[in-house]
Parts: C-alpha cells; structure tokens; sequence
C-alpha cells in the first residue's frame, strides 16, 4: 500500500531531526483520535500510534494561530499588506503565464480570471510561499493542543489521514501554513478532498506544483459556494443622516436585499438590481469609515476566508491586477 510504504520512509527521514520536540504518543486526545480512525476508517493501528508519536507539537503554531492579521490591523493597514506593487505586478505575471487555463477555468467555472489570481496571490503570493510547516504537526498541534478550534482541527487532521491514503501520499511530508492549508490556494484537508479538481486530466489532482489543477480548483470552490457569473462582488454606499447603523457589520451573509438597505438608508452609489440579496459593511479607511454594499459574489468570497477584510483585499487586488493589464483581454 502506498501510503503505508511513503508513511515508514518518511518517518525514517524526520525522526533523528525531530527527537528533541515532543510527539503526541502520550496524548490523551491523540490516542482517541488512533481510536476513532481505527473504528471508523480501518486505519493501522500500529501504523498510526508511530504517526502520533511522530506529529511534533509546534509552540510557533500556537502563537501564530492567536494573532492572524485581520483581527489585528484596521482595513487601511490590512490592504497595504496585500495591494503592494509587487502584488499587483506579480498577478499581472502570473496571468500572463497561465492565461489560457484561466480563460478555460473562467468558461467552465463562471469565476472571473482576475479572481482567481487575487486569490492565490494573496495566499501565497503566485505559489511564492506556500508554508514551510508540515502539515501533519498543524493539524496535530491545533487539534490536540488548541481547544478553542480542537474540534475544527480534528477534523481537519481526518480528512488529510485520509487524503493522504487516498492519494498515495506520504503524511509526513506534505508541507503547508500553520493552520494546515495546503498548496496554491492554501485548501484545508476537508476543502481539498471536496473541492480540489484534476483540471488538466492526467489522472492526480496537485496543487503543490501544478498550476493548471491549482486554478481550476480555487474557481471549482467558488462556483460551489455559490459564485454567481458577472454579477458584482460590493459597491459602495452613500449613507443617508437617518441610515440604520444597527445593521452595518451584521453579517457576512446577505442577509437584506439591495432595496431593503435603500430604503434603512443605505443607498448605492452604483446600478444594481434592487433584489439582489445584499450586506453593509463599514471599512476604516485613513479618511474616515467607508461603507459598502456587499453582494452574493462578496459572501462567497468570505467564504473563502471568513473576513470582509480578506474579501474586499481580494477583490481590490483583482481590479488593480485588471487595471495593470490594461483590460482583462
């Protein structure tokens, strides 16, 4: 069996390098967890006591995981992280090298290219940076040592024992983020074996190395979350002196429709269908709050990320990356 056979070399590799961190073999959770794999998908039980043992508990992990950018950082400072020139130079490069997979991806998927490179930009800057944590201690570190998102985690860490022996991989090799995200566009376990898409057909599904899977993959997980082909993604609003401030920043979901936030105050500034469902949102600019119209295509970028600031950074990046080319041809 591949996995088994890629899971014992690579254990021989890491574990002289890795004696001085503390594995998982005396976890009370990681134990369960052997239990709950063996029970339920007929896992080795031998096989993935060693793994626990092997899964190194990272106190960078922990730290990192406590401190993401969006919490942190008001949206002025927050976009300047990832609207730089580089970052717009560098989408407007990786579009040129990858057009006509993003031309098929737009056609298939109804996502436009633009997008999908913000995207993966923003997440690891065109596959620049892809994470340098093996992925089996993020996902043992966070679910076994992180109780407030333990059960997220858990999860995560089955699916990629299982990703892993579906694929014929090796668990201790597989690099990632802190968090476990994995490849161009940073997909966790669970997104990967459900969203991940073999663009380019020739029988393996990468997105650590081949862009063309990577592409068709971030367009798949919009369309399956509901991206909606040439409708906007936000337009801004001009709030009227009466306008309902209980509701700006309710919900990442729509959860309103464009008329019905007219009519709380909320005008746009922009054509848009009155029964588009939409948000309102309000961003802190260095002038002063901004307000904004978020539509169906922003939630589902939100569902990426659930953040505005990710969102609107994404969809900012992608009209500056579109300005860059002079067009989108």
């Amino acid at each position: 069996m591949k996995w088994t056979t890629g899971l014992l070399a690579g254990m021989g590799l890491v574990l002289a390098a890795c004696a001085q961190e503390s594995g998982h073999g005396d976890n009370v959770q990681a134990m369960a967890f052997v239990d709950y794999m063996v029970e339920t998908h007929e896992f080795d039980r031998a096989e993935l006591t060693a793994l626990m043992r092997e899964a190194k508990l990272k106190k960078s992990i922990l730290k990192a995981i406590k401190r993401p950018a969006e919490k942190a950082k008001p949206w002025h400072e927050y976009r300047k992280i990832f609207l730089t020139p580089q970052s717009i130079a560098g989408g407007v490069d990786f579009w040129g090298k990858n057009a006509r997979v993003l031309a098929e991806a737009e056609k298939k998927y109804g996502v436009p290219a633009e997008i999908i490179v913000a995207i993966i930009g923003i997440e690891t800057r065109y596959g620049g940076n892809m994470g340098g944590y093996r992925v089996l201690d993020a996902l043992a570190t966070l679910a076994f040592n992180y109780p407030r998102r333990s059960p997220f985690f858990t999860k995560e860490l089955e699916n990629f024992l299982l990703l892993t022996r579906e694929q014929g991989m090796a668990p201790t090799e597989l690099k990632g983020s802190y968090a476990g995200a994995m490849g161009f566009g940073q997909f966790m376990p669970s997104s990967y074996r459900a969203y991940a898409v073999d663009f380019n057909s020739d029988g393996r599904i990468d997105i650590w190395t081949d862009t063309e899977d990577a592409i068709g993959s971030v367009a798949n997980y919009f369309r399956e979350h509901g991206w909606k082909s040439g409708e906007p993604v936000a337009v801004l609003a001009n709030p009227r002196p009466n306008a309902d401030m209980t509701i700006v920043n309710e919900s990442l979901d729509p959860k309103w429709t464009v008329g019905q936030l007219a009519e709380k105050g909320f005008p746009t500034t922009a054509q848009v269908s009155p029964d588009m469902p939409a948000s309102v949102f309000a961003l802190d600019t260095e002038r002063g709050k901004q307000y904004w119209i978020g539509l169906n295509n922003f939630s589902v970028i939100t569902r990426y990320n659930r953040s505005r600031l990710y969102a609107m950074a994404a969809y900012d990046l992608s009209q500056e990356i579109v300005k860059a080319r002079g067009g989108r041809s």
